[in-house]
């Protein structure tokens, strides 16, 4: 039987951060592609984040930037720009990267470069989603399980579908503003250890009243 905790204190670094349990990892610690940016304590319910990026090759020019503290379901695919086809001529197909056919390689004008992927902290991201190339996803948002992003979405909105549309807000616009001022992932473990009563609260109004005070003493 594994154990949901141990040790005194939270590791960034740490590669299994339940012991016992394999089939889930903190991403940082686990990278080699250097295109691959992620913060401390994202997690994935699997044992190879890199094998869910997909199209990211060596002369791959757009990078993917994920934030700290995301939580990130088995079977997720972060598709990257170079999975795109020339899609400005008469044909889709990839001559040039096929043996025998003469056709040298597009400008990169012709090809739809959709530029970094990048997603914010504390996102969940449900099991089997697809974040498809130059997405940006912002702070607190929840994506759908099966949900294909293929644009932008907004702090803490929940989307799904496929295309993913918007369902609906998390909180209202104080609460979101005061949240994104906040910004608790940033803070040390300690700190955050100390505020988990509020991250876990479901009493919005005095979640409201404790960030307000937090902000005022800084």
């Amino acid at each position: 039987m594994f154990k949901i905790k141990t040790g005194p204190i939270p590791n960034p670094n740490t590669i299994h951060p339940i012991v016992g349990y394999e089939k889930e990892i903190y991403v940082k610690p686990t990278l080699t592609n250097p295109n691959i940016i992620v913060g401390d304590f994202t997690y994935i319910a699997d044992t190879d984040f890199e094998s869910h990026v997909t199209h990211f090759y060596p002369w791959s020019k757009d990078k993917l930037i994920i934030g700290k503290f995301c939580q990130i379901a088995e079977g997720v695919e972060f598709m990257m720009n170079d999975a795109n086809h020339q899609m400005n001529a008469v044909s889709t197909f990839p001559f040039y990267t096929l043996e025998g056919w003469d056709m040298e390689p597009p400008k990169a004008d012709d090809m739809p470069f959709k530029g970094d992927t990048v997603i914010g902290n504390d996102v969940w991201i449900g099991q089997n989603a697809t974040i498809l190339p130059g997405v940006h996803i912002g702070d607190g948002a929840i994506i759908g399980a099966n949900s294909v992003v293929g644009s932008n979405v907004d702090p803490y909105t929940i989307v799904v579908g496929n295309p993913a549309k918007s369902v609906q807000k998390r909180f209202d616009d104080e609460l979101i503003s005061l949240m994104l001022e906040w910004n608790w992932w940033d803070k040390t473990v300690e700190e955050i250890n100390s505020l988990i009563p509020i991250l876990t609260s479901s009493d919005k109004d005095a979640v409201k009243k404790k960030i307000i005070s937090y902000i005022d003493n800084k």
